[in-house]
């Protein structure tokens, strides 16, 4: 196999993680679960990972996946900003993690749009 030099970082996004949670200020989204729509993308340097071909080197997904399972699902948060705010920081609390990109959806918010997101990003 030909051998690349170069860059090794890896760009991981997590795709249309659907869950639900209490979100919003009227009483109806207080007391109602309501399906928000998480897109994750974060960059880290994937060189042990290309080099050893073994788990323990890499960044795991899984893990921050569970992590922001875990915190999301069920939860009560007020405003999307809020909720943003916190999945990206479970991202970026994994060291490896360079740059991590965050944007959540909350289908039907309005009348006549499919959806409203809030995307927030952070760099370390």
């Amino acid at each position: 196999m030909t051998e690349i030099i170069g860059n090794h970082q890896a760009k991981v996004r997590i795709k249309d993680l659907l869950l639900r949670a209490y979100i919003g200020i009227k009483e109806e989204e207080i007391n109602n679960q309501q399906d928000v729509l998480i897109n994750v993308c974060l960059t880290y340097d994937a060189t042990e990972a290309v080099n050893r071909n073994e788990i323990s080197a890499a960044l795991n997904y899984r893990t921050i996946t569970k992590q922001i399972v875990s915190h999301v699902d069920g939860n009560r948060f007020a405003l999307l900003e809020r909720l943003t705010h916190e999945v990206l920081t479970i991202v970026m609390e994994h060291e490896a993690v360079q740059w991590g990109q965050v944007e959540i959806d909350k289908p039907h918010a309005l009348r006549y749009a499919e959806s409203v997101s809030v995307c927030l990003e952070a760099r370390r």
